[in-house]
């Protein structure tokens, strides 16, 4: 009963204000219609906005504001219908009790959607005033004249005299080797790297440089924009190409279809050694747009494509019909940033000293990047020298100088086209950077928690916002306006893990530089190898595979590459052992220092390509023949750091011919021969270290003239050892350890006379005999000779130190002779040595 008069009295209040409440429905309804057709809008717009007229941009930044007050008040309109009001009784006058106290809420919601509803008519209208004063044509509203004067000061680095660039000697060349070295196939070369690095100038100089242009017989140049028109450079490129071959340009090319463009390009490059520049290319179909007019035929012909993503560089790097390489373009050293800068800001190339320091500051803000060097020396010059402090104010007031100074809006006109040029949905992914300290640390997995918080990632079909996000920060990456300053993930063993095909995932891991899939299954390396551009390990042991795509060829920061494995199964002992088939260009890859094993039954090509890794410390050849020996020592020839050598013939009985080797490299400590040899190299008396498997071991005189120290380990059939006069004769330090059949001292030991040290490491008790009483303690059997020395200490007395180490209580216990001298029998005092320290000292 007091709930029905309850009711009564109320019942009145809540019908107006579920009226109220329907009104909101339906404003709130169309709030978000015009939501989602604003963003669609901002979607396009946020590519007009460089160079559009002023009214057209704040007519954006409407908009843009509307949206985001839209947003909150949705926000905060779910919120006040979410509340759970329970049931029956006590539900019921929950639900009265929150509408009371929500009533304000929910007038403060309903005014400001009125409010925005009146913001939205306004800005329709302000739209319908533009498109009067502009004309009817959209498109055109948005056009300016300022993007031809951008066109013109992008053009001017195309302009630069060689003597005005610092640290393009390096990459020039490396990039003419690539244009005119190499096959006959079709070769793309990619120069990738963020704005302002300089890769149009680079370009440039390439191109322009003297033997290119005498090596290929045809060459054009054309330069992507913001807003090119595929026609428009296809037309010019006819212009170029017609020039070049002296034939006149088609009559009707103006009123050709794109189609008939591209099949009258095709025509004029047939049958010709050709160099095609693509200059600032952005988007993969721009790319396969052009690609396709090119033809593939067996000239040698070259494209050089200029980009700042890297996606699309090496997209282009593996084009099926083709060959490619990356060349990713780094900013300036600070040396030569240093150089720079004096360069363009003083007339004698010199910084006065009272500036040194505050101009090395500049420098560092400019993170190498030849574009601000040049602009920001370009303010400096227009600075007082007498006055500091106008130099600290460009320091402190550097974000101001580029909005405001005229010498800079180049700078800023050329990093803003990589902003301007995102999709809209990268942007505010990207601006939320501006929210962290300058040089500070941002950790991935927060900066995604941060973006998706801030509403900035949508989930897509099967990935959740998390992943969605990182895809997104993987595209700003590529597009070089981030870097990368560490990694966690830079390491991934997956050494024996249930694998038949190599993981996909791989591909996402950039930053990795070590991967291991030793002893799975897999049998092939997809093409995406290529994109793991920070990787030194790749480490394929005891798999299946055979061979490696030419995209590996990117790597030129790997440092160890192992592809082979034992057939164990069918056990032969000379075809045990497969690797991988050889790689054209493999001498591409400067930083290997690890390299086995690659099959070399192909010709002396290969073998030529393997003399130019010269960081080689360890390589591994099998499948020699005995005609290629001489290209094969020609190589090794240039390996001055190798330190281990294993070749292996192509059969076990044909011949290992390294007899053309004039030295073996001056640092290498292991040679594995394995097939027949006619006779011995006459370079091996000149190793530094020797490897031996037999029972007698003869040092010949004249043998080993420069040798210093020589290790006889673990030798378990070696039983005599015979050095004649005249053999080792600068021999200082002997160390004989773990030969278990060695039961004497070596014959002829007495002849080296520059011996300093002799050394012997867990040898038999036998041996140890011969040298004289020793401690009852570790030798079980003293045999003294008559004046108590064993009857072959004088072939060691002139030995300044003498050691004999045994195991014994748990530790190595060491032990002099020299106490024999003194006709003491007393061990070392410092006798007890740690395993660890003792392999420190042996090895």
């Amino acid at each position: 009963m007091a709930a029905n008069l309850v009711f009564e009295k109320l019942a009145p209040f809540f019908e107006k204000e579920l009226q109220l409440l329907r009104g909101d429905e339906e404003e709130v309804a169309h709030v978000r219609r015009e939501l989602e057709r604003m963003k669609a809008f901002l979607s396009e717009a946020d590519a007009l906005e460089e160079g559009t007229d002023k009214e057209v941009i704040v007519w954006v930044k409407q908009i843009r504001d509307v949206v985001h007050d839209i947003e909150d008040i949705l926000d905060e309109y779910m919120l006040l219908l979410t509340h759970n009001h329970g049931e029956g009784l006590y539900g019921f006058i929950h639900k009265m009790s929150c509408c009371i106290r929500n009533m304000k809420a929910r007038y403060r919601v309903a005014s400001k959607v009125q409010d925005i509803n009146s913001r939205i008519r306004s800005i329709c209208e302000g739209h319908r005033r533009l498109r009067q004063h502009f004309g009817t044509n959209e498109g055109s509203s948005y056009s300016s004249g300022s993007g031809n004067l951008w066109q013109d000061c992008r053009g001017d680095a195309m302009f630069l005299d060689q003597s005005d660039l610092v640290g393009i000697d390096e990459p020039k060349s490396k990039l003419v080797e690539w244009l005119v070295n190499g096959g006959l196939d079709l070769k793309v070369v990619s120069i990738s790297g963020m704005g302002g690095l300089g890769k149009t100038t680079l370009a440039k100089q390439v191109y322009d440089d003297a033997e290119v242009k005498k090596h290929f017989i045809i060459h054009g140049w054309i330069t992507f924009s913001q807003s090119f028109k595929l026609e428009s450079l296809l037309k010019d490129l006819i212009q170029q190409l017609c020039r070049v071959i002296s034939k006149p340009v088609p009559e009707d090319v103006d009123s050709m279809s794109t189609y008939q463009l591209k099949i009258t390009i095709k025509m004029l490059l047939q049958r010709r050694r050709y160099l095609i520049v693509l200059d600032d290319l952005w988007h993969i179909h721009d790319w396969n747009a052009i690609i396709h007019t090119l033809p593939a035929d067996k000239e040698g012909s070259r494209v050089m494509l200029t980009t700042r993503n890297a996606e699309l560089a090496f997209s282009a790097s593996i084009e099926p019909k083709c060959e490619g390489a990356v060349y990713n373009l780094e900013p300036l050293p600070l040396e030569e940033s240093w150089t720079l800068l004096c360069r363009k800001t003083f007339r004698d190339n010199t910084c006065p000293p009272h500036l040194e320091d505050i101009c090395k500051q500049i420098l560092r803000k400019c993170e190498g990047l030849p574009l601000a060097i040049v602009a920001i020396s370009g303010v400096l010059t227009t600075k007082d020298r007498r006055r500091i402090d106008e130099w600290e104010m460009v320091l402190r007031c550097l974000g101001a100088e580029i909005d405001g100074n005229d010498r800079l809006m180049n700078l800023k006109k050329v990093l803003s086209l990589s902003f301007n040029y995102l999709p809209y949905y990268l942007k505010p992914c990207l601006l939320y950077f501006s929210i962290f300290p300058e040089d500070h640390a941002i950790e991935l997995r927060r900066l995604v928690r941060l973006w998706t918080a801030a509403g900035f990632v949508e989930e897509k079909q099967g990935k959740t916002q998390e992943e969605v996000a990182e895809d997104f920060f993987n595209q700003l990456v590529n597009r070089s306006l981030i870097q990368v300053s560490g990694t966690t993930s830079d390491v991934l063993d997956l050494q024996a893990m249930p694998l038949t095909k190599f993981p996909i995932e791989v591909a996402n891991l950039y930053y990795l530089k070590y991967l291991s899939l030793r002893k799975t299954k897999i049998a092939a390396v997809p093409k995406f190898i290529g994109k793991l551009l920070n990787l030194e390990t790749l480490d394929l042991k005891h798999t299946y595979v055979t061979e490696l795509p030419v995209e590996i060829l990117q790597l030129q920061r790997l440092r160890h590459l192992l592809v082979y494995r034992y057939e164990i199964e069918s056990y032969d002992y000379f075809h045990s052992k497969y690797g991988f088939k050889d790689l054209e260009r493999i001498g591409d890859l400067q930083s290997l220092q690890k390299l086995c094993f690659i099959e070399v039954d192909q010709g002396s090509i290969m073998l030529a390509e393997l003399g130019k890794l010269t960081q080689l410390r360890r390589l591994g050849i099998i499948k020699l023949r005995k005609e290629d020996g001489k290209e094969l020592c020609s190589a090794i020839e240039n390996l001055k750091s190798l330190r281990a050598l294993s070749i292996t013939s192509i059969e076990e009985d044909e011949i290992v011919d390294v007899e053309h080797l004039i030295s073996p490299p001056p640092l290498l400590q292991r040679l594995y021969l394995r097939g027949r040899l006619q006779t011995m190299p006459h370079w091996i008396p000149g190793l530094h270290s020797l490897v031996y498997d037999g029972d007698t071991l003869c040092f010949r005189a004249g043998g080993f003239k420069k040798l210093n120290c020589l290790c006889l380990d673990k030798l378990d059939e070696l039983k005599l050892v015979q050095v004649e006069e005249g053999a080792m004769p600068c021999i200082q330090k002997l160390s004989i350890q773990r030969c278990k059949s060695m039961l004497k001292l070596p014959q002829g030991i007495e002849h080296l006379t520059k011996l300093n040290v002799l050394e012997l490491f867990d040898m038999p008790q036998e041996l140890i005999w011969t040298l004289g009483d020793v401690p009852h303690k570790f030798i079980s059997q003293p045999c003294p000779g008559p004046d108590g020395h064993g009857e072959d200490y004088w072939r060691i007395a002139h030995v300044p130190e003498v050691y004999h180490t045994y195991w014994a209580d748990g530790a190595w216990q060491v032990y002099t002779l020299e106490a024999l001298r003194s006709g003491e029998s007393s061990y070392w005092p410092n006798n007890i040595i740690s395993s660890e320290r003792l392999q420190t000292c042996w090895k």
